[in-house]
């Protein structure tokens, strides 16, 4: 069976089995996804327990021991418990803020490019009063008057990071929009909702989970940021960046308390990043590779 008699399904599992950037990224990401839910089999040690007498153990590649293979902090807390746990948190917030982005993301910009006229303005003057504000200055504005917790942390970056949705899929709704099977449909007395769910938005599918991904990328770098600077997820919570910031007092001493966590947020954002471009690769017509 030639790739011309496949099914799009079909082949685009094919791109999939064949595309080295999808196979890398997924196997990463996979795998820390799978450390985040077996985080309580897998970490050695309470991440939260304090021994003071460990203090600062070197990581073993420094001359530590296998005890601690991540080393301690400086309240003698297990490096690499944290370090799992922290993965639960940083998956958590940046999947649960680009659901909430692409839920409303989605809606604007699908009824925008389907409806237009006034819709489409209302909704392009909303995406531009959004674009005029400074993501990380308002993110740190309402963190500091509501809060630092998780579930406010999440909501202020769903609440924030919608645009991008809305900009990428009214522009894929317009498209689809002009297709000759809408029109049919319309023809034919189908109802505008229907339309909407089964014939618009399973064609501009494609853009919301690449959108997805990136958007859950920016989301994790942000939530770090803020951890990192005392507005986000509070002590004694494992947070990549929040273990960053508890670090950066010792950089020039024990540099491998900002090292670890660190590398830790780039190969997860870094294959976020990766999967989102070979999800847009493999489910391209052309299957770019």
């Amino acid at each position: 069976m030639t790739t011309a008699t496949l099914s799009p399904g079909r082949q685009m599992l094919k791109r999939a089995r064949h595309h080295r950037g999808f196979i890398l990224s997924g196997t990463v990401l996979g795998l820390i996804v799978l450390i985040a839910i077996f985080a309580p089999l897998l970490a050695p040690y309470d991440p939260y327990k304090q021994t003071l007498v460990a203090r600062l153990r070197p990581p073993v590649w420094l001359g530590g021991t296998w005890q601690y293979p991540f080393g301690t902090d400086a309240l003698g807390r297990d490096m690499l418990s944290r370090l799992i746990y922290g993965a639960r948190v940083s998956l958590m917030i940046g999947l649960i803020a680009a659901g909430v982005s692409a839920v409303i993301g989605t809606v604007l910009g699908v009824a925008a490019g389907y409806f237009g006229g006034k819709v489409d303005r209302v909704v392009m003057f909303l995406i531009n009063v959004r674009l005029a504000m400074p993501v990380i200055l308002v993110a740190l504005a309402a963190v500091s008057l509501l809060g630092g917790s998780v579930i406010i942390v999440t909501m202020v970056m769903g609440l924030l990071l919608w645009d991008r949705f809305a900009v990428v899929l009214r522009a894929a709704t317009m498209q689809v929009r002009s297709m000759e099977y809408i029109a049919a449909a319309e023809m034919l007395g189908a109802r505008q909702s229907r339309i909407l769910w089964k014939d618009v938005l399973p064609n501009v599918m494609s853009h919301l989970i690449v959108i997805l991904t990136l958007e859950m990328a920016h989301a994790i770098i942000l939530e770090a940021g803020l951890s990192f600077l005392g507005l986000g997820v509070q002590p004694p919570t494992a947070s990549w960046g929040l273990m960053i910031s508890e670090g950066k007092e010792m950089l020039l001493f024990d540099s491998w308390l900002i090292m670890v966590p660190g590398i830790a947020l780039f190969v997860l954002v870094f294959a976020i990043n990766m999967f989102g471009d070979a999800i847009r690769d493999v489910t391209a017509p052309e299957g770019r590779n």
